[in-house]
């Protein structure tokens, strides 16, 4: 079973006077880009949810977003110290160099100062903290969960728009392949055509050399071993689908093969009926790609 890179998946909650939300989306990507953007006092979630996301997801730009509130009665604001002494020193430093370069600067003020990101934080006990942390983590799980059931769900979409494709495929390859022996007996009129006029044309020309010619003419237009190809793609293609782990990227390969296929095939055609199921083909094969740029 296939699975979507493209899901989203939300859960809210409180643990006493703070509420949370959980939210969790993701699109497509070549890779696993996991962006995690968690609140100021909380990385101590941010290892072990990279762990857990990373076990569960091998492709996609995943994006985990946590927000708290808290009840006014649960408590203030307090100064974070260390985040405070870094501000300051950093003002300081930029104070000195402007004053080295002859450059003046404004003095900041104290709320310019409590401005800056984890100078002032919620107040909370670092027992209170530890323990919502190992709550949220808790609750991360079944966030997880919701999202992957929504990756398989998306994933299953694909997997019948995919096989109706390739359903699709395999058949315009079989008219292709109808249209190329109907083909063959014009194009064998044609060529009679073709040396009997330069015959007539030519009192000194070889007739097995220009035999010759004609049947290099036709091994470049035929399109036998297109056809073989574009139906053994379809049957890897398949035999990917039905495989329980991550085929995207392989999937993504397949399409350009096809795609190869196609546009030779259009190339050596020299016939209206098979040209027009050359570029059906393609037409069929580019929506096909586009769907497997979903899939994990």
């Amino acid at each position: 079973m296939i699975r979507s890179m493209t899901a989203f998946a939300s859960r809210t909650g409180d643990a006493g006077p703070v509420g949370w939300l959980w939210e969790m989306r993701s699109v497509n990507g070549r890779g696993l880009d996991l962006r995690l953007r968690l609140p100021d006092g909380f990385s101590a979630l941010e290892q072990p949810i990279r762990s857990v996301v990373q076990g569960a997801v091998t492709r996609g730009h995943v994006t985990v977003n946590l927000r708290l509130t808290r009840d006014d009665a649960g408590g203030g604001l307090r100064l974070d110290e260390g985040a405070l002494t870094a501000v300051l020193q950093a003002l300081d430093q930029v104070q000195e160099r402007a004053f080295a370069m002859g450059v003046t600067l404004g003095q900041p003020t104290a709320a310019d100062v409590l401005a800056q990101r984890g100078v002032l934080v919620a107040s909370a006990s670092d027992d209170d903290n530890t323990a919502l942390t190992d709550e949220l983590l808790r609750k991360f799980n079944g966030l997880l969960d919701d999202f992957t059931a929504m990756r398989d769900a998306e994933g299953a979409a694909l997997l019948a728009l995919i096989s109706d494709q390739l359903t699709r495929i395999a058949t315009l390859t079989d008219l292709a392949d109808k249209a190329a022996a109907g083909r063959a007996t014009a194009q064998r009129d044609t060529l009679q055509a073709a040396l009997a006029r330069v015959m007539d044309n030519v009192a000194d020309a070889d007739p097995a050399r220009l035999a010759q010619e004609l049947a290099l003419i036709a091994v470049k237009t035929d399109v036998t071993e297109e056809i073989d190809r574009l139906r053994a793609h379809v049957a890897a293609a398949r035999d990917l689908l039905a495989q329980d782990q991550p085929v995207g990227r392989k999937l993504d390969f397949l399409a350009q093969e096809f795609n190869r296929e196609a546009n030779t095939l259009c190339a050596k055609a020299q016939s209206a009926a098979l040209t027009a199921v050359g570029l059906d083909l393609k037409a069929v094969i580019e929506q096909m790609r586009e769907q497997i740029q979903n899939v994990e």
